[in-house]
């Protein structure tokens, strides 16, 4: 006797659901995902790993202390205002474009203070700003 054999099915998978599934994830994830951006920062102050830059004579440094005192070429100012800074150093007569200026602030100095000075020295057409750091600890 001959009998007739069924022929096999075809075996396939449908991925349909699973692409349905997966997008459904995705799109579940970028919705309930939340972007915080922070806005605090934690400042350290910069420090220097070269050694101590050699000091021209020309240039002005304006040291700031934490009190918002002014000191220009180790000339402590009368008063810490603005217009006495801008007359100390107009008094310097000093090439602006060519002259460095140095700004040494303490750590614990206003930021006003470091802002009046950049001001001032900018008014007076002074390119060549520069901040001083301290050294880095060994």
């Amino acid at each position: 006797m001959k009998f007739n054999r069924q022929r096999p099915e075809e075996v396939s998978v449908n991925l349909t659901p699973l692409i349905d599934v997966v997008f459904l994830l995705l799109i579940f994830f970028m919705v309930s995902t939340t972007f915080n951006k922070e806005t605090r920062l934690d400042v350290e102050l910069p420090a220097s790993e070269q050694g101590e830059s050699v000091k021209t004579p020309e240039q002005i440094t304006v040291a700031v202390s934490a009190s918002g005192e002014y000191t220009l070429n180790d000339n402590t100012l009368p008063d810490a205002s603005r217009d006495s800074l801008l007359q100390a150093i107009k008094a310097l007569a000093a090439d602006p474009e060519e002259t460095p200026f140095v700004i040494a602030a303490d750590a614990a100095t206003p930021h006003q203070a470091v802002v009046t000075v950049m001001d001032v020295a900018g008014a007076l057409g002074y390119t060549r700003l520069s901040i001083s750091t301290q050294g880095a600890a060994k």
